[in-house]
């Protein structure tokens, strides 16, 4: 990934928040009938590994080796940026539009895992936390559903961990542009309704001006 030093995100609390909030990452692998990929809502382990799942029908993990290295790809939010945000623009019309945009790239090894313990923990962290979120106290939990069903399930599926080797992260947030031209496209990106776009850079213009007092 092409990641001028400006827009390189180092931050790793940042990092696991933009993992956290897109949790759906795009698994990239090569094989022998070329590249494949597929999409998997994934999560960081107490390990630090990522964990999921995929159906057995998949042939993913029939093309793809134990312990192969794969591309993980998660996308945060993005945005149209137009030259029109930018005030400077009305002095020298020197601007072309662009695209705001976070990325986290991960690359690690994979590994297959058939074994029912490992299918039921995967389920069940995936749905712990996603579930916490949507429905609180009132999440539902694997034993809500009847047990011989369950095990149906996870007869269907195979899951995997991803044992990281490196991590390259991306947050295009205009970091290049002037300071007003920054306030203006966080306006003008309000304003077109990408709201989160817009309080991402708002928050990264606000930890610069703390850094710059202290």
């Amino acid at each position: 990934m092409y990641t001028p030093a400006h827009f390189q995100e180092t931050n790793p609390d940042e990092i696991t928040a933009l993992i956290d909030a897109a949790p759906l990452a795009c698994i990239v692998a090569q094989t022998a009938e070329g590249l494949v990929a597929n999409h998997f809502p994934l999560l960081i382990g107490s390990d630090g590994a990522l964990i999921g799942h995929l159906a057995l029908a998949n042939d993913m993990h029939r093309l793809v080796a134990n312990g192969q290295e794969v591309l993980v790809i998660f996308q945060g939010d993005d945005a149209y940026v137009s030259p029109n945000f930018y005030p400077s623009k009305q002095e020298h019309h020197r601007h072309v539009p662009t695209w705001n945009y976070q990325v986290v790239h991960i690359y690690g090894d994979i590994t297959f895992q058939h074994d029912e313990r490992a299918k039921r923990t995967a389920v069940a962290l995936l749905t712990r936390k996603h579930e916490r979120r949507v429905n609180g106290d009132q999440a539902w939990k694997m034993t809500d559903a009847p047990a011989q069903y369950i095990d149906e399930m996870l007869s269907n599926i195979v899951a995997f961990r991803i044992d990281i080797r490196r991590t390259l992260a991306k947050s295009k947030l205009s970091q290049n542009r002037e300071a007003r031209d920054y306030v203006g496209a966080i306006d003008g990106l309000r304003a077109s309704g990408h709201d989160a776009m817009a309080e991402a850079m708002a928050q990264r213009l606000s930890h610069s001006e703390d850094a710059d007092r202290s």
